[in-house]
């Protein structure tokens, strides 16, 4: 095990998404010393968006650092996105450990000691002032929880079609993703079923998607089963439970898209505590401490279990908001 614990940083940062970033920054802009830590790769969760992804959103929405983001079309694309997070990285100098988890961190603010595994499996120690958790949610899917959920050809994220040209493939879920997902399989040659356990598709569909997924339900080219739910995976087919009772669909790959959580095991376990009615971790809306002393949470994980209240256009001010508080904190 490396010991580093006599550098003491003024901040460890754990996760370099586009929020963990923009702490980085805004850290950096004070003349405080942060480090970076990430389980992947810069950006980890854009990098695993699908291929041919575009934003819903426009280029400044996405912006951090004060460096202007550009983009060929009126919405950015997953690679514009991936280029911009690299060389604001790279122009703010950074210092981003990829491919280095973050396994557990104790102690209290002014002397905290963080544990990291890096990719040779070396445990790692070094010691910070404060914390910031700004992981995100993408990496933990929301399980079906049926039989045959763990074979090979279940995935919790689609990337792109090719590969599924000429199969059958099932795809579960009815907001975005799982219409997205849908149309390109389709385009690509698949036979595509959908399964939704609402009665409808999400209204939060997109309006030039919405149109779209549903005029190929309507003709039939994308089979859609409304109010059902999976009961079972095998290796050649699926088991539904419809309104007209047990279904078996043949299928040969199973696109199960059906959201993701913030890894609250991890955050339990270090002392960050969630209300029991509303799954919302405690901190202070003005610095976004947490009830843990000198441990701060930024982006999705503000919101709790609710990840559909913060996305990069809003969490990438929680940059500002941590710094400024730490910034006091170590002037006082």
């Amino acid at each position: 095990m490396t010991d580093t614990r006599a550098d003491l940083l003024d901040a460890v940062v754990v996760g370099a998404g586009p929020t963990g970033l923009a702490c980085g920054i805004e850290l950096r802009k004070r003349g405080l010393r942060a480090r970076l830590f990430d389980k992947g790769c810069l950006t980890n969760s854009l990098y695993h968006y699908p291929t041919q992804m575009t934003f819903f959103t426009t280029p400044e929405l996405l912006e951090i650092g004060g460096i202007p983001m550009t983009s060929l079309g009126e919405k950015p694309v997953r690679v514009e996105a991936l280029k911009y997070y690299r060389r604001v990285a790279q122009h703010y100098e950074l210092d981003v450990r990829q491919y280095e988890p973050v396994l557990s961190f104790d102690g209290g603010p002014g002397d905290f000691t963080v544990k990291t595994r890096d990719r040779y499996g070396r445990e790692n120690l070094c010691r910070c002032r404060f914390v910031i958790l700004a992981t995100g949610y993408y990496d933990r899917p929301n399980l079906l929880g049926v039989p045959g959920e763990d074979l090979p050809k279940v995935t919790h994220y689609y990337k792109e079609p090719h590969p599924y040209f000429d199969q059958d493939v099932l795809v579960v879920g009815g907001k975005n993703s799982a219409a997205i997902a849908a149309l390109e399989l389709y385009r690509a040659g698949a036979r595509v079923t959908l399964v939704h356990r609402r009665e409808s598709l999400s209204d939060s569909i997109k309006y030039w998607i919405r149109p779209d997924i549903e005029n190929r339900i309507r003709s039939g080219e994308i089979t859609a089963f409304f109010s059902t739910v999976v009961t079972g995976i095998r290796p050649d087919s699926v088991d539904l439970r419809s309104p007209e009772g047990p279904v078996t669909v043949r299928n040969d790959f199973v696109f199960a898209l059906t959201g993701y959580h913030p890894d609250t095991d991890f955050l339990s376990r270090h002392g960050i505590v969630f209300d029991p009615q509303t799954q919302r971790p405690a901190v202070n809306q003005e610095t976004l401490e947490s009830d843990r002393p000198g441990v701060y949470l930024a982006g999705v994980l503000v919101a709790g279990m609710h990840t559909n209240e913060i996305f990069i256009e809003n969490g990438r001010f929680h940059g500002a908001q941590i710094a400024r508080a730490i910034a006091r904190r170590l002037s006082a």
